[in-house]
């Protein structure tokens, strides 16, 4: 880029969260109206390399990095995230009706910590306009994942027919599906964690689809319950799991909120503890997908070798500006030839292989 990003943070930062990542969505919305100005950034940013490459899903992800669902909520920026260097997109969480989310201000910058605590509340513009969106993009490039979540209003007992609402909706139009029952910022939602709810929807789901859905996982449980609920969540049809989202452990940072989740580096420890426990148990039995605190090429390379297929990063960022995913791209591939890998493919799990 032309001005370094440590130059442009300062006043950034001066800015309300929020206001900041509309001012960013509006500059990578620009890829859909001008595609071939972007080409510079992608040309600079993306990196192909053979030992990056792999198939899952049906589809090659060209690198690992992928962005995490609850930037792109409403998937207008997925041009704009191949120029960034992802590899993959996962937009949303999408819910069947609009909603404005919570009370603003609900994003908030723990600078010193390099962390983000928001309360957005699943504000997204709703399916039907989020389909539109994707019939214009899908399929593309690199590979999109949908993250799907019930609505605010809708109760418990009913929650159900808005996930198999949104799997009907986006089979066609992604290359996979999240279930989000693991954000702390719609009431209730986490309640959604136990086996019947779970057991329930994937069953639904496979009469569905045979696209490949993810389970989402909180990081606010033990490595125990993490295990039990993965295991479940496999047996009842779930294609992998995510771990993890956002924490509500305010421990976490020195001035915390009193609403909404945790990311950024203060969640790497928490966010391996969990993704780790997972491994030992389903490593090789269905795809990994490791998040939280990931902000360095040897970070991600950690979660690699403990058995995930992919990464995804989101807060990191925010603080280390847009060269990170190219920055830790470029790492993988110097680590993976350090270790003699020729492969990703052969990396992942290589902790798991050598327990």
């Amino acid at each position: 880029m032309l001005i370094p990003y440590s130059a442009i943070k300062p006043y950034l930062f001066k800015l309300q969260p929020e206001t900041a990542h509309h001012l960013v969505e509006f500059f990578l919305r620009g890829s859909n109206v001008f595609p071939s100005a972007y080409n510079p950034w992608i040309k600079d940013h993306f990196i192909q390399h053979d030992s990056l490459s792999q198939e899952l899903f049906g589809r090659t992800f060209l690198n690992p990095v992928g962005l995490g669902a609850g930037f792109d909520k409403n998937a207008t920026m997925i041009r704009g995230m191949q120029a960034l260097g992802f590899g993959y997109t996962e937009i949303g969480t999408v819910t069947p009706k609009p909603q404005a989310g919570n009370p603003k201000p609900r994003m908030f910058r723990h600078i010193e910590e390099e962390a983000v605590q928001n309360a957005m509340g699943f504000n997204n513009d709703g399916m039907a306009k989020v389909e539109r969106r994707l019939k214009e993009r899908f399929p593309f490039s690199t590979p999109i994942g949908v993250n799907i979540g019930k609505n605010k209003l809708t109760e418990e007992k009913d929650a159900i027919n808005d996930y198999t609402t949104l799997i009907k909706e986006f089979k066609d139009l992604c290359d996979y599906l999240v279930i989000n029952i693991s954000s702390p910022n719609t009431p209730g939602l986490r309640d959604l964690q136990n086996e019947d709810f779970i057991t329930a929807l994937f069953s639904e789901a496979k009469k569905l689809t045979d696209k490949p859905i993810m389970l989402k996982i909180a990081p606010d449980m033990s490595p125990e319950q993490a295990v039990e609920l993965s295991k479940m969540a496999v047996k009842a049809g779930a294609a992998g799991i995510i771990a993890t989202n956002t924490s509500i452990d305010y421990s976490l940072v020195s001035n915390p909120k009193d609403i909404g989740g945790i990311s950024g580096a203060v969640l790497k420890e928490k966010s391996f503890i969990i993704f780790e426990a997972i491994a030992k148990e389903l490593y090789g039995k269905c795809i990994l997908i490791s998040v939280g605190g990931i902000d360095s090429a040897e970070e991600a390379y950690k979660r690699i070798k403990a058995g995930a297929s992919l990464v995804q990063i989101l807060s990191a960022i925010v603080f280390h500006g847009p060269t990170l995913i190219r920055d830790i791209n470029e790492g993988l591939v110097e680590l993976l030839a350090t270790d003699g890998y020729k492969t990703i493919s052969e990396a992942i799990g290589a902790d798991r292989q050598n327990a």
